[in-house]
């Protein structure tokens, strides 16, 4: 049992981490902050953490476990703010959606603790943001990948995916280069491809009305371009080199199918929708997410 979570970031994501972390009597005390003040009440109203901490440094001093769950592009602030209030016994996550700018933004913020930093990704969420929206069971079921360096504590990877696993998580463990090469792939790019699609509707004359004849399949395709812009914002510039050679990827295919359509080759057409179809038919998720 850790002695202290201390939060920062008291969100969806955060907030629920700490709701697990309690359910399974992981952790006696949850100390957190956010950059909100009304927030951090609220979470505090929730019964989501038990004290209030007016600063970063203040909630993660004394802390056995720290979890760091802001935007990816707020990293490296928070983790200077919170370095000098860090024990080195201390285990310190993340719940970032890419890993590669958040690793650096670690070894530059937390200096002398970085090898206690464990990198995670928990493959999860809701479309709706916020503190209201916690819940103890978000984790359970479904993937947290681990993404350490050579310099990180192989002590603090072991308790890291031991603290994920106790609150039903399945841990899988990989380079922050797969990571986020894969994720760009099959979150980062579909999202893009949901705001660009979404957006081409609403800007047709007549998109309203589309609209309003859309029944499943835009409910579905569409759902999650009504993510959290900012958190979007930050994830596609964080990776974006990996998601600009997956849309270049995803523009050849989406100009070889407008090519079997203007030519009226209704065989290879049929082809190209059967192997998609055989593709999809084929995969078989680790866990049902709506998240990253």
């Amino acid at each position: 049992m850790f002695e202290q979570l201390g939060l920062v970031g008291c969100g969806l994501m955060g907030g629920s981490f700490a709701l697990a972390l309690k359910r399974a009597k992981l952790v006696k005390r949850v100390v957190g902050y956010s950059k909100s003040p009304s927030t951090t009440e609220r979470a505090k109203q929730l019964g989501v953490i038990d004290v209030a901490a007016p600063s970063a440094l203040l909630a993660v001093s004394g802390a056995d476990l720290v979890l760091i769950a802001v935007p990816v592009a707020a990293s490296e602030a928070t983790f200077k703010a919170i370095r000098h209030g860090l024990s080195p016994d201390t285990l310190i996550m993340d719940v970032g959606s890419t890993k590669g700018d958040v690793i650096e933004a670690a070894r530059r913020g937390l200096q002398d603790q970085f090898s206690s930093f464990v990198p995670a990704h928990p493959i999860t969420g809701k479309e709706v943001a916020g503190i209201e929206h916690a819940d103890a069971g978000l984790y359970a079921g479904r993937q947290v990948v681990l993404t350490p360096v050579k310099t990180t504590l192989r002590s603090k990877v072991q308790c890291a995916s031991q603290v994920w696993t106790d609150i039903g998580a399945h841990v899988v463990t990989m380079t922050h280069q797969d990571h986020d090469l894969a994720l760009a792939a099959v979150s980062h790019l579909p999202h893009l491809v949901a705001f660009a699609f979404t957006n081409a509707i609403a800007a047709h004359p007549h998109g309203a009305r589309f609209m309003a004849l859309a029944g499943p399949g835009f409910r579905d395709f569409s759902r999650i371009a009504a993510s959290d812009p900012a958190v979007w914002r930050d994830i596609l510039l964080a990776n974006r080199e990996q998601v600009l050679l997956q849309s270049q990827a995803f523009r050849k295919q989406l100009t070889q199918f407008e090519a079997l359509i203007a030519s009226g080759d209704s065989q290879a057409l049929e082809n190209a929708i059967a192997e998609a179809s055989r593709t999809r038919a084929q995969w078989q998720p680790s866990g049902s997410s709506s998240g990253n």
